[in-house]
């Protein structure tokens, strides 16, 4: 299929005060460029919906891996697409190639070849390539350093990260998987679909608490979420845990707040008198663990040892809503849009 001079693309179209809503992204048209050298022309398929895409679009985008985004701006983040041409000079990589790359929320993407990574042959999902849940992978074995045996809680389960932290979890060695949503039917898939040994509704008097579901303790903390949730589960944490903060969702999806900030209460005396470690998690900072995770994933996948949820919303015209829905919390586990 011949490659049209024109496609579609998501900008910021006016900067939100509160929580971002469709009004504030356009669909626009743009000139599909032409790869330089060394360059390849994606034609996306998916791209990831994302909470970091809040922080990048507020005035509190401070000290965050990528740069703050103004209106105008196209927005990015991890996609899935199919090479349909390359500039000169590009030896690795050949047309029709399926490649992930980080110029997503446009249809066309120009990419430098050292800034993909190929799509395996035979992959069962090329999809599931735009989780970002290596951040709970590489939480659990760089810095939590789960043994087996212990007790793991999982705060925000249900989201795109959370969704697999906790199957990663079990597949890593603990017994016992405890998650948080503020869903009750979420809270049934994650028991029934993704075998957490019990799911706590915050407020709801008909399930269990954080300290019923887990009876002695929490080893490990992977927390998404912050705030609230976070000051509970620091009260029930064993001797020795190990928390490893990988989101800040309380924050993010916050309307009072910028959307870079989240902040929380946290009993220090806790810390101190059981020998709690809390820590934060950047990728950036774990050299190989991107790889690492691809590859286990890729393998747990094909073996039918884990499960990779998320929901699709076809075509650009769903894309401005999407942010939106990610924060109402509308779907279940990852989110994308189908170009």
């Amino acid at each position: 299929m011949p490659t049209p001079s024109i496609g579609r693309e998501i900008r910021l179209a006016a900067s939100p005060a509160g929580l971002p809503g469709p009004e504030h992204f356009e669909v626009a048209e743009a000139p599909v460029p032409r790869p330089a050298p060394g360059q390849l022309l994606v034609r996306n398929r998916h791209f990831l919906v994302f909470p970091g895409l809040r922080t990048l679009i507020s005035a509190g985008a401070k000290d965050f891996p990528f740069p703050p985004l103004k209106p105008g701006e196209t927005l990015f983040g991890p996609a899935l697409g199919e090479v349909v041409a390359t500039g000169p000079g590009v030896a690795d990589v050949r047309t029709g190639a399926l490649v992930t790359h980080m110029q997503g929320w446009r249809e066309y993407a120009v990419v430098a070849e050292d800034a993909v990574r190929l799509v395996p042959d035979g992959h069962p999902d090329p999809v599931a390539l735009l989780s970002t849940a290596s951040a709970a992978y590489g939480a659990l074995t760089r810095l939590a350093r789960l043994r087996p045996g212990e007790t793991v809680l999982v705060t925000g389960a249900a989201g795109g990260v959370g969704s697999l932290a906790g199957q990663t979890a079990r597949l890593l060695g603990a017994t016992r998987v405890v998650g948080t949503t503020r869903s009750p039917a979420k809270a049934a898939r994650l028991r029934q679909e993704l075998g957490y040994d019990a799911v706590v509704v915050p407020g709801d008097p008909g399930g269990p608490s954080l300290a019923e579901a887990a009876p002695d303790g929490y080893d490990v903390i992977v927390d998404n979420v912050g705030g609230e949730q976070l000051t509970a589960a620091l009260e029930l944490t064993r001797p020795g845990a190990r928390v490893v903060v990988v989101g800040a969702l309380a924050g993010q999806f916050d309307p009072a707040l910028s959307g870079g900030s989240s902040p929380t209460v946290i009993d220090t005396f806790v810390l101190v008198k059981r020998s709690v470690s809390l820590l934060g998690y950047q990728t950036v900072d774990h050299p190989g663990v991107e790889e690492e995770w691809h590859e286990r994933f890729t393998d747990w996948l094909r073996a039918g040892r884990i499960t990779f949820p998320y929901t699709v919303l076809p075509g650009m015209e769903r894309a401005p809503s999407a942010l939106q829905e990610l924060q109402q919390g509308r779907h279940f586990g990852t989110l994308v849009v189908e170009v």
